[in-house]
């Protein structure tokens, strides 16, 4: 990674919208970290209402029951790129979120109206004046769709399924592929905010790069930003 170091832009969005295994995480974060901003990992903010819902014994199936509970944890995301939180509660829950069982009843939690409306209401108070990259499935579509530069993450299933089973520690790297295909299936297909690819957003297929070469192109593309 180059060693030169942009000054930050305090007002400056990135929007970084893409598929699980696309690589949005660790380019987002360290986009964050050379550009001096902020970050906000908007699928931990679903996975840590998942998690509270399933701790409350809800039916994460059930989407009446999803919307009458949804607003009542308090959840809290730190910003720094080097280290970010997820609190519910007053919980850190960084490691909980991402268990099988968490892993498995986000998506019907996400597709559920109110959820989206709870949880986009903190999204874009966090947010706030800018000086923030952005990572999630609907930020350039629906959270932020102002933001200066919209990037869109994909990569080759077998990829993406071999990242995230290098990060889970599964040898299962198969059924990890199954798992992300079914996924897009559900984050592609509900009626509230799809993943979707929006207008002006620039198209970068992650499969034939590393992870600094998809960072440098992100940074290139803030080089004309406004400030």
């Amino acid at each position: 990674m180059s060693a030169t170091r942009p000054a930050a832009r305090t007002s400056l969005v990135i929007a970084l919208d893409g598929a699980s295994g696309s690589g949005k995480s660790s380019t987002s974060r360290a986009v964050a970290i050379r550009l001096g901003l902020r970050y906000l990992d908007t699928g931990a903010m679903y996975r840590a209402l998942t998690w509270w819902l399933l701790r409350q014994g809800v039916d994460v199936h059930d989407p009446a029951a999803v919307a009458a509970r949804c607003g009542e944890p308090e959840i809290v995301s730190g910003t720094d790129p080097t280290a970010p939180t997820i609190v519910v509660d007053g919980i850190d829950v960084g490691t909980e979120i991402r268990t099988d069982k968490v892993n498995a009843a986000v998506s019907p939690v996400s597709a559920v109206p109110e959820v989206r409306a709870r949880l986009l209401e903190l999204q874009r108070a966090v947010i706030g004046q800018g000086g923030i990259v952005v990572e999630g499935r609907d930020i350039g579509s629906v959270v932020w769709p102002q933001a200066e530069v919209k990037v869109f993450l994909s990569a080759d299933p077998s990829a993406r399924a071999e990242r995230r089973a290098a990060e889970t520690g599964s040898i299962d790297v198969a059924g990890t592929q199954e798992s992300l295909l079914a996924r897009d299936r559900l984050d592609s297909g509900r009626a509230t905010a799809p993943l979707t690819r929006v207008d002006g957003a620039v198209h970068i297929d992650t499969t034939p790069y590393t992870l600094d070469e998809v960072v440098e192109q992100v940074v290139a593309l803030v080089g004309a930003g406004p400030a």
